[in-house]
């Protein structure tokens, strides 16, 4: 099997088990990221294509949001489809890796990728959290959790851990504080830098004018 029919199996094997998932985490976040990924990569050197798009497709694969917090499902998933399609173990590795380090982990947990393709995907997954469509994604996960909009008796949490990130349901509001706005400067790439920059001033725009709403000035 060649790279580019690993890459075109994936895809429709992702968009199947995805289309129809309404929290954000859907078939277009990871089509999204997927062609995020490959338009950053022009920009980088020494990128393997094979290794980029296929953990670009398989990286929410099995979220551990969804998991029951199982950092593992991730990586397990990936691992069990890959082989079908006999990818080489080194690069199964290389994915599993890039899944198993991608999600944000709170504001204390510094990301930790290492190969250009980790970085890549790490930056548009992250940039597909912030600007427009990020606010559409964090109220879409926040309802599907029956979290509320917004409390100003509940102030956001500067999470120190994993696990204190993890188990955090407050407002769908305080996500920004506690995540979207802390990924403007996590980004690796340049490419991705610029891009978070524009997305990141939209939503202190749209908190703004969320505020002026929600106390009647506007």
């Amino acid at each position: 099997m060649t790279g580019d029919d690993a890459i075109n199996k994936t895809a429709e094997f992702v968009k199947a088990k995805f289309e129809s998932e309404a929290t954000g985490h859907d078939w277009w976040h990871m089509y999204r990221v997927w062609q995020l990924s490959i338009n950053i990569a022009k920009h980088e050197s020494g990128v393997d294509r094979l290794t980029l798009e296929l953990a670009a497709l398989l990286h929410d694969i099995a979220d551990w949001k969804f998991h029951d917090g199982d950092m593992e499902a991730g990586p397990k998933a990936a691992r069990e489809w890959l082989e079908k399609l006999d990818v080489d173990n080194s690069t199964i590795e290389h994915i599993e890796n890039i899944i198993r380090n991608v999600s944000f982990k709170g504001a204390g947990v510094p990301s930790s990728m290492t190969t250009i393709e980790g970085k890549i995907i790490h930056d548009a997954d992250k940039l597909d959290a912030i600007g427009a469509i990020g606010i559409a994604r964090t109220f879409a996960y926040g309802g599907s959790h029956k979290r509320p909009l917004y409390d100003p008796s509940i102030k956001p949490k500067n999470h120190a851990d994993f696990k204190a990130y993890k188990n955090d349901a407050g407002p769908t509001v305080n996500h920004f504080y506690e995540k979207l706005l802390l990924l403007k400067d996590r980004m690796y790439t340049a490419t991705a830098k610029k891009m978070a920059a524009s997305r990141h001033e939209y939503m202190e725009r749209y908190l703004k004018e969320f505020y002026a709403e929600w106390d009647g000035e506007k």
